[in-house]
């Protein structure tokens, strides 16, 4: 089985950053979406992802409505990847790309309207991979594994799985979706926006043992 990539979303200090390094991450991720509680401002995340140590990727968080207003946040902290998680359509998806692209499964629209909307990334040369999360992002609410993985069987993109994922129930959703990588937030934090170095370490862990089977 191959190696499960493992992003700490949402990370705004140097230190949770090098806590999640550490630990064995291969990515952060800075959310520049004001109001979410786990925003950072562009200026501070250039100077977390400079601390970053080599082969740690930084990755930029958006909401985009509009190019010039991103071009503007990634001139300030370009970070070595992009993600899109608002309703960013095609054009707006292939401006700011390459990019992962974020869908939300809706267990009410069903596998089918989720392998659809996979499909329709998946086409595109600019997403380099398409991120699966809940309906309410960063709610900590815990998808349906066994749907998702109807609904990616045979897509040839790179899966990221997020929504709900915890240490406690990460290498079950492995076993079940066998994602190209995973994606976590509030499974890592004491309080809303607040990382805890202790659950970064056991979701690390807990991602490791699931890969060595």
């Amino acid at each position: 089985m191959a190696r499960t990539r493992i992003k700490i979303c949402g990370v705004r200090d140097a230190g949770t950053a090098m806590v999640a390094a550490e630990a064995g991450a291969d990515a952060v991720g800075f959310v520049f979406v004001r109001g979410s509680t786990r925003y950072i401002d562009p200026d501070e995340a250039f100077e977390v992802m400079a601390s970053l140590p080599p082969f740690v990727a930084s990755v930029g968080v958006y909401v985009v409505e509009d190019v010039n207003a991103f071009t503007e946040l990634e001139q300030r902290c370009p970070t070595v990847h992009t993600q899109l998680h608002g309703d960013e359509d095609e054009r707006l998806v292939e401006a700011c790309g390459p990019a992962i692209k974020a869908v939300r499964f809706d267990p009410g629209r069903g596998v089918a309207a989720l392998r659809g909307e996979v499909e329709r990334w998946s086409a595109m040369p600019d997403v380099e991979a398409v991120l699966i999360d809940g309906p309410a992002p960063g709610s900590g609410e815990v998808l349906d594994w066994a749907s998702v993985a109807e609904a990616i069987a045979g897509v040839e993109t790179r899966v990221i799985l997020a929504g709900g994922l915890t240490p406690e129930n990460v290498a079950g959703a492995i076993r079940t979706v066998r994602p190209y990588g995973v994606d976590v937030s509030s499974g890592v934090e004491r309080e809303p926006g607040v990382k805890d170095a202790g659950l970064i370490a056991a979701f690390c862990e807990a991602v490791h043992a699931a890969d060595a089977g």
